[in-house]
């Protein structure tokens, strides 16, 4: 089954990147952009592609995307069912019989946005990269965005996302701040970066998609945006630019409105040691020379490079621990991300 409605898509390695997109299309009169659903990847898999499921499945599945959805997806309330009376009526409402994952999936996205009073549907899950063969399949007259960041932006982002909890988001929990110390490490988010730059490069022909520099979205707001547009088939409007100072992991929430230049290169300022940095370098050279990004030229300290080599497999499998139930199917996870 696929469906012929458009869906706009916003992928990539640069969470901070679709978050900033994010804002800007929700100031856009017909856009929204839904919360990072993890549909792909967490609810569903490939084995789940066209299988009918019964109507309680659909309707837990529906409670569980309105959860993320309407409250979020590091909250301290995670229990889904106090959304399973609306799902029951949203269910009843879809008068078939033929239910699938996908289906559900597709018409609660479209009905929330209805409810919001706008008209074109935008999900944003940066892991969907991974998934980009299927949203092709299931959504064949999608547009996708793909947002990249340089990886060692990336590398401090992530260093520093478990404080995320002090400089605004007092609705993260404790134990999904300590997930995210657990989960960063240079090796690991250097596999990961090179992974998802990997995936998209597989549909760089296809003209559902468009990569596009989170760098260049800071520097030049205006012309990036308009060529989001275009591509996404939508008037350019200039409310977009309007959007606030929030969601860095290392400075507080800001209610200025703008584009901050100086994130595009806040990892040169401190907090990544040379190491980290060479090792993103090392792993990443090819793709980094591809996307236009300049390599410094440094040395990593040795007792540093061994200390990250030898924690590495200790802190992926701490992290695997902290992260299988984010994974429907741990071996087509780690296959498509590690690959």
């Amino acid at each position: 089954m696929s469906f012929q409605d458009k869906i706009i898509f916003i992928v990539g390695n640069s969470r901070s990147g679709t978050t900033m997109l994010l804002r800007c299309f929700n100031n856009h009169p017909k856009l929204m952009v839904l919360n990072e659903l993890h549909f792909f990847e967490q609810l569903w898999s490939t084995e789940d592609k066209g299988k009918a499921i019964n109507v309680e499945d659909a309707i837990d599945l529906n409670s569980k995307l309105l959860l993320t959805q309407r409250i979020g997806y590091q909250t301290h309330d995670q229990n889904h069912h106090q959304f399973d009376n609306e799902s029951k009526e949203f269910i009843a409402s879809l008068h078939t019989t033929n239910i699938t994952a996908e289906y559900v999936f597709s018409e609660m996205m479209k009905h929330e946005v209805a409810l919001n009073g706008k008209s074109i549907v935008c999900e944003k899950t940066p892991q969907n990269v991974f998934y980009l063969k299927e949203i092709f399949e299931l959504f064949p007259n999608a547009k996708v965005i793909n947002m990249v960041r340089d990886p060692r932006a990336i590398l401090l982002s992530q260093k520093n996302k478990w404080n995320r909890r002090n400089l605004g988001a007092d609705y993260m929990t404790k134990k999904e701040a300590f997930r995210l110390r657990i989960n960063y490490h240079p090796i690991t988010l250097s596999k990961l970066w090179n992974a998802a730059i990997n995936a998209s490069n597989l549909f760089k022909n296809d003209v559902r998609l468009i990569s596009v520099r989170f760098e260049d979205l800071l520097n030049q707001p205006e012309q990036t945006l308009q060529t989001i547009c275009k591509h996404i088939e939508v008037e350019f409007d200039t409310n977009m630019l309007n959007i606030t100072q929030e969601s860095s992991s290392i400075e507080k929430d800001s209610k200025e409105i703008g584009f901050k230049k100086e994130r595009a290169s806040n990892w040169k300022n401190g907090g990544l040691n040379n190491t980290e940095k060479w090792i993103s370098q090392k792993m990443c050279r090819n793709n980094l020379n591809r996307n236009k990004y300049e390599i410094e030229t440094i040395q990593p300290n040795i007792a540093f490079l061994f200390y990250y080599l030898l924690s590495f497999p200790v802190k992926i499998g701490m992290a695997l621990l902290l992260n299988l139930n984010r994974m429907k199917n741990i071996f087509e996870t780690l296959k498509r991300r590690m690959s």
